[in-house]
């Protein structure tokens, strides 16, 4: 049942990014995390005009007031590791110039030795893609496809060439070149984007919201994938968001991962036993500080690997 573990990197608003983000992933790897993780929010609309994940009358967590840009914190992290793997969980590729970003996960992949994991989706929030200014959110699909195509064009051998809508590279050389060829990951929420997994991706990235969904939808990865022909395996690392408390929630109603360590062990147990080849947690800003963030990553990290997982 053992599984690969990775942590979620500080990047709210009451870490000092510059010192925490090397500290807490230097710990992290020393003590057997296999990955480090960061995510994407672009801004916090006030008032918002929106609902989180787009749900009318849903607030957006306080920790979206200030999160620090994901590809600089996974560059901190980079110079401060040798071995941890480096994952966007996810970063909103349309917000981003698809050659730029190209450009920056290419030499962010080259300077860490070849750790970089790219889970790549295409958000939700209008203001994020108002203020980005790349392409319109109704557009955010074929911006995707477009990130696909200039990352492995950029990646790939010079000259680069690129004819697209947004992005257009007459015969160039374009380096530093990755060091391997860099994985994608892919969430499969919709039939499109399932589509665009199984025929583009390298790797399946979904949220871990009880073990049972999670078996269900990664049954229907593979079965999508064996009908589409794909005989190249998926990759998969799930995200796990912890709701930590020191108490323990015994109600009916809870959720995956809320509660105490033992029980967000317990919780991990049962995922684990679907098969997925990485789960990676993230304790958001339930901590006071990197302090006491390293200290539940190593409680965590020794219940679960005692536990088995």
């Amino acid at each position: 049942m053992a599984v690969r573990l990775g942590l979620g990197l500080p990047q709210t608003r009451q870490y000092e990014i510059g010192r925490d983000v090397p500290d807490v992933a230097r710990t992290a790897e020393q003590i057997g995390y296999e990955s480090l993780w960061v995510f994407e929010r672009a801004l916090f609309p006030e008032p918002a005009t929106q609902g989180l994940y787009g749900m009318e009358g849903v607030p957006w967590p306080d920790a979206y007031r200030s999160l620090a840009e994901p590809l600089v914190t996974l560059t901190l992290a980079a110079a401060a590791t040798e071995r941890a793997r480096l994952g966007t969980s996810v970063l909103v590729a349309p917000l981003h110039g698809p050659f730029q970003l190209a450009r920056a996960l290419g030499t962010l992949d080259a300077a860490s030795g070849g750790r970089v994991v790219a889970g790549l989706g295409t958000g939700w929030s209008l203001d994020e893609y108002a203020a980005a200014g790349v392409a319109p959110f109704a557009e955010r699909g074929q911006v995707l496809d477009e990130v696909l195509d200039v990352c492995r064009a950029v990646w790939g051998p010079d000259p680069v060439r690129y004819d697209g809508r947004l992005t257009k590279i007459a015969p160039a050389v374009v380096g530093p070149k990755p060091a391997r060829p860099i994985p994608i990951f892919l969430p499969a929420l919709s039939k499109k984007s399932l589509t665009r997994l199984v025929e583009r991706g390298d790797g399946w990235n979904p949220v871990a919201m009880g073990a049972e969904q999670l078996a269900a939808q990664w049954q229907q990865v593979q079965a999508f994938a064996a009908e589409k022909g794909r005989t190249r395996p998926i990759e998969t690392a799930a995200r796990a968001n912890l709701a930590y408390t020191a108490k323990a929630y015994d109600g009916a109603d809870r959720q995956p991962f809320q509660g105490s360590i033992d029980q967000i062990v317990t919780d991990l147990a049962a995922h684990a036993e679907i098969g997925l080849d990485e789960f990676f947690v993230d304790f958001g800003d339930a901590p006071r500080d990197a302090a006491e963030l390293k200290d539940l990553a190593a409680e965590l990290y020794e219940a679960a690997r005692a536990a088995g997982i």
